[in-house]
């Protein structure tokens, strides 16, 4: 009986350790969480430039966030400016990958920090200096507004010798308490280094409106940058003014 009654204790001391256990384990996996998404966009503009040539993209990305603020993800596209630019290039994918932590600073200020990189996989012809770019960014919020500044570790976009170009861009976004629609601003500079007359700005301004697992955007988006510079072998002027419309699911 007493040997019996020392391996029943063990068995519930066991039982005891592995409730304990899958509890911490279950505790420590609500720490985080996982988010995905799937868009579809009547083009792609990044910093005001088309990625697809006025076509159509598809996107989608996931995300995962700890509790305590820091978080990891990756977000995908298809594009053609490559392609556009340079027939020789086949590279119709957009790769990002990200980490970072956000969260408060002080008062009602806000941080978001970490780094990102642009990764295009495909096929190049010799001697191309590849577009993969890589970032350090730093956002700062308040309220509506946000203020990020990005730097390039690398070269940027393919651009020879551009290392430590930079983006400065400030974003609002103002609840309208019409139709629950959103007002969205965006006022961006890109410096690009060792570019004769690449620098410049970019600007846009839409709607947006979230709905169960949905959301929407209609905006209008334009740009002064260069027409020699920014225009692709298709003679399309990369940074034309334009309407995009995009419509998302997130799961």
């Amino acid at each position: 009986m007493k040997a019996t009654s020392i391996k029943a204790a063990v068995a519930l001391g066991l039982a005891a350790c592995v409730a304990s256990s899958g509890q911490a384990a279950e505790a420590e996996m609500s720490d985080f969480t996982f988010e995905a998404n799937v868009s579809l966009a009547s083009q792609y503009r990044y910093r005001g430039l088309m990625q697809t040539n006025n076509k159509p993209a598809v996107q989608g990305g996931f995300g995962l966030t700890h509790s305590s603020g820091f978080y990891v993800g990756n977000w995908n596209s298809t594009i053609s400016w490559l392609g556009d630019s340079d027939p020789d290039v086949s590279a119709p994918v957009e790769m990002d990958f990200f980490a970072g932590y956000a969260g408060p600073l002080w008062g009602d200020v806000t941080i978001d920090t970490g780094v990102l990189q642009y990764y295009y996989p495909g096929d190049y012809p010799g001697g191309y200096t590849r577009p993969h770019t890589t970032e350090l960014f730093l956002g700062l919020g308040y309220g509506p507004l946000t203020f990020k500044y990005s730097h390039a570790l690398t070269n940027l976009f393919g651009v020879p010798d551009s290392k430590n170009s930079q983006y400065y861009e400030l974003n609002a976004s103002i609840p309208t308490g019409v139709w629950d629609l959103n007002l969205d601003g965006h006022v961006g500079y890109q410096r690009v280094r060792n570019l004769d007359d690449g620098s410049y700005t970019d600007w846009s301004l839409g709607l947006s409106k979230s709905w169960g697992g949905f959301s929407a955007a209609l905006v209008y988006v334009d740009t002064n940058a260069d027409r020699d510079v920014y225009t692709n072998s298709s003679g399309r002027y990369t940074g034309r003014a334009a309407a995009m419309l995009t419509l998302t699911q997130s799961f």
